[in-house]
This record gives C-alpha cells, structure tokens and sequence, in this order.
C-alpha cells in the first residue's frame, strides 16, 4: 500500500475544518465522494440540526460479519494555542506531518480510508468496515446514533479497531469516564454580615472537600488493575466558578468534575456516595437558609473497555500484529461503546502519539503512517485468506 495516496488523502482531510462545534458535514460528503467513485457504498446517519453526520462505509460480503475501522472526524479547537504553523492545513518537515488533528486521529482516517479502496479491488472472505463520527471530543457523543442503527443490523460486526494514537501498539483497555456538575445556592449578603448568609463557595469547597476523601478512600482500599499508569480509579475537579466581589458573600458556584474508572469499580456507586453527600452538605446550609442546597447532575458518561485478551478478535489481530505487550489506555475512546453497545470485541491500535494530540503544532510522523499502511494491508490479507 502507497504512503503517498495516504498523505495525499491526510492532506484533504486536514483541509477540512471539522471542530467539535462546528459542522462536519463537508468531510462526510468527501469521504462519500471518494468511496463512492471506487464503488463503496456509505450510509449516513445525522445529528438532530443535519449539520453532523456519522458515515457507515463496508467493501466484501455482505451476510459474514466484518472488521470496523472506527474514527471520529471532530477535532479541538485551536484558539489560545501558539501554533507556528498552518493549523488547518497539511505541512511536511523533518519526517513529521503537521496539522490540527494529524494525530487525533485524521492521520488513522487517511489509511483507513486508503484500505477500504484497495479492499474493495479484491475478493474478500470477511468485510471491511469504516465508521466516522462526529462529537467524540465532548464525550463521544454521535457515535452512539450510529451504534443505534448497526445494532439493528442482521449481521454484528466480528471485530472493531479503534485508531486512536497508540503509536501503533495494541491496546485492549481504558477507563470509563463519568462528568458531572454541581450548582451550590447560597444567600447573598455583605461580607460584613457573613455569618447571617450562606456562601455557595464554601458550599462548594464543603464538595471539594468529599472528592478529595473518596479519592484518598479509593486510592487507599479501592480495586487495582495494574495494566494503567494510574492503576486505580480518579476523581477529579476541573473547574471551580464563582463570586462576583470581595466584599458580597457569593449566592452561587459552580464546578464541574469526574470520575475515570477501571473495570472493577462501578461509577454509579461512587456517583451515589457523592450524592449522599451533596445532601448532607445541604442539610447543613439550610439550617441557616431554606433555599441554600447543591444540586448535582450527570452531564456525559461512556463506558470504559476491557477485552479480554483471550478473545478470538484479539488473537486474529495478534496473528498479523504481534504483540509481546499490550496495553491499556489513560485516555478514553468510542471503543467501550462499540463493546457495550454491540457486544463487539474492541482493540485499539493506530498511528501517532497521544502526547501530540489537543497540542499545538499537533503532528504525526510518516514513519507511523507507514506502519499503519503495512498493519492495513496485512489485515486485508487476512481478509482474503479466512
């Protein structure tokens, strides 16, 4: 297979100006050009506004269950970023490819792209599968209407590849990922007569306070899964807002965090132990208030992934990838929805590094690319010969 052909497809692809917030609708309709030209036949399925769409694209029988090379088409924004070179489109230097989404993961898209048109010149045995989808950024969002539609679908996929960058190693895991957000009320007042009001500050400090012990609780005593970095599962707090002046007691603050999960531990019970303690909290503040109280809601979920590295799916990949180590991720992916979804084995494995990626000047190298060309092109062979 032609690295060129994938950095000549990379280079449309980064053209493309497919931020979560905008529309990506004018890469969906490249991508169903060019497979359409070669004869490969796509399926959308739109957003509730028609200005996103996932693709279903699939070349070889069509009764015998396929392969999936699954990515999404959205990318971070780049405002704020001191970015040397042209974000928006392909710039080549020193064996590297720069671009904002070069890693993350349009780079997997140009070679996934490259094997469906090869694949669809030969016989296969099996299918090989393309899903695209927009919104993965803010919590893998509009893959789940495609996975609505395949799982109505007579035939289930055999196996789905995940292309996020892993530096083409093969991973089988990552945690799930549970964001929430809390709106603490208190009563307003002059500071002077603080003790009169309720600050929703140190309300929210007070819940501040209950993450970071149930973090130290799970840290501690919790379930461990060795195979992550961070071989437990987090709790964080990204962002804290709230106050208007130093001298009026603030009446409301907000904050927004998560929980990252391993397999073992179930989100929902440590979602509950936050919600007894938001009661407890509030309790407490309207004993000097009535309407002082948090609320607490569950913005995005995903579920994380576990395959088990005895699977089948697992062992096919092994047998044109070897692998003497595989890993599991501390980023998340569509791959525990595919999994859950539609009972699929999942396994992720595509170019780049995520160390690259939201960052700027984001770039993947060539060599990667290459290798994931080769990867490609062996799975097709394997494709062939079941």
């Amino acid at each position: 297979m032609s690295g060129t052909r994938s950095l000549a497809l990379l280079a449309d692809l980064l053209g493309q100006r497919t931020v979560t917030r905008e529309s990506n609708l004018a890469l969906i309709a490249y991508v169903r050009e060019l497979l359409g030209a070669h004869g490969i036949a796509s399926t959308l399925v739109m957003d509730d506004t028609g200005t996103k769409a996932n693709l279903f694209a699939s070349t070889g029988p069509e009764d015998v269950p396929g392969v999936v090379l699954s990515g999404h088409t959205d990318v971070v924004p780049v405002e704020g970023q001191a970015w040397t070179l042209p974000p928006f489109e392909l710039t080549q230097r020193d064996g590297r490819v720069y671009g904002r989404g070069s890693a993350d993961m349009k780079g997997f898209i140009a070679c996934a792209l490259h094997a469906l048109i090869e694949a669809s010149k030969l016989r296969l045995k099996r299918p090989l599968q393309l899903a695209l989808s927009y919104d993965e950024e803010i919590g893998c969002v509009g893959v789940r209407r495609l996975l609505d539609v395949l799982h109505a679908a007579p035939v289930r996929p055999f196996l789905c590849i995940v292309g996020e960058p892993t530096l083409m190693r093969l991973a089988t895991g990552h945690k799930g990922k549970t964001a929430l957000h809390a709106t603490c009320h208190g009563r307003e007042g002059h500071s002077a007569q603080a003790p009169l009001t309720v600050n929703a500050l140190h309300l929210g400090c007070d819940l501040v306070s209950e993450v970071r012990q149930l973090q130290a609780r799970v840290t501690a005593q919790g379930a461990r899964d060795g195979a992550y970095d961070v071989p437990y599962t987090t709790l964080h707090v990204g962002k804290f807002n709230g106050g208007v002046a130093l001298n009026i007691v603030p009446n409301r603050c907000d904050l927004d965090f998560e929980i990252r999960n391993i397999a073992q531990d179930d989100p929902q019970a440590l979602v509950d132990l936050l919600q007894t303690a938001v009661e407890r909290i509030s309790a407490q503040a309207q004993a000097v208030v009535p309407e002082a109280r948090i609320e607490m809601v569950e913005v995005n979920s995903y579920p994380g992934l576990d395959t088990s590295v005895t699977e089948d799916a697992v062992a096919f990949v092994q047998s044109f990838h070897p692998q003497t180590e595989v890993l599991k991720l501390a980023f998340g992916t569509e791959g525990g929805l595919f999994s859950a979804r539609l009972g699929v084995p999942v396994v992720v494995c595509g170019p780049g590094s995520i160390t690259q990626a939201h960052k700027p000047d984001e770039y993947v190298e060539v060599e990667q690319l290459a290798q994931c060309d080769a990867f490609l092109a062996r799975l097709i062979g394997q494709l062939q010969a079941l």
